[in-house]
């Protein structure tokens, strides 16, 4: 064989199955690991088991009771041990979760929970703003009081925001802020400049 039919047979044949065998690879790739790269499912294990199906779901726990600032800043803040110790000075102050919070709290630490939910720092979003406009937590974070371990449940991406500002979304019981539009349907559509949430 000479060395132009070498090259014919290469230009040919072998590089478009290997240009198939490429888009075919990035492409199953791609879709495959859509979930991760958005988050979604991942569930950490944090440094004190905590149930949210048993405090938000079963006991019917307002998220607000531990989630302090979630009405007043863009953070909803993630609870102190002052917090758990409200019902854990009393509540099952025997099980082993609790005595190593209780530890965390006499030795004044934070309990170093690791964050679920992070957002670019180019990005502006206030949970405030969006607890006060009536938008349930479970819209973004699922429901969470059928989870025994969080679970990121929503990508977080600026599409799906959009998404939910373009479509509206019922409100619970609250009006608008001067940032959403009630709608003619009456749901609450979100803004959609790029100074509503890149800051």
């Amino acid at each position: 064989m000479t060395n132009h039919a070498k090259l014919d047979r290469v230009i040919k044949i072998q590089l478009p199955i290997f240009l198939l065998a490429a888009i075919i690879a990035g492409t199953v790739t791609y879709f495959g690991i859509a979930p991760i790269r958005r988050g979604i499912g991942y569930s950490p294990e944090q440094p004190i088991p905590f149930s949210h199906q048993l405090h938000a779901g079963k006991m019917q726990t307002d998220c607000r009771y531990c989630h302090i600032e979630v009405e007043r800043s863009r953070h909803a803040t993630i609870p102190a041990a002052e917090i758990c110790m409200n019902c854990h000075r009393i509540a099952r102050t025997d099980r082993p979760a609790i005595k190593l919070l209780t530890d965390y709290f006499n030795r004044g630490e934070s309990i170093p929970w690791k964050r679920l939910h992070r957002l670019p720092d180019f990005v502006y979003f206030s949970h405030g703003a969006h607890v006060n406009n009536g938008i349930d937590c479970s819209r973004c974070h699922g429901p969470v009081f059928e989870m025994e371990r969080l679970e990121r449940q929503a990508p977080l991406t600026m599409g799906w925001c959009l998404d939910c500002h373009r479509q509206g979304v019922e409100a619970i019981n609250h009006p608008a802020a001067a940032e959403a539009t009630v709608g003619e349907d009456g749901k609450i559509y979100g803004p959609e400049s790029c100074g509503a949430c890149h800051r």
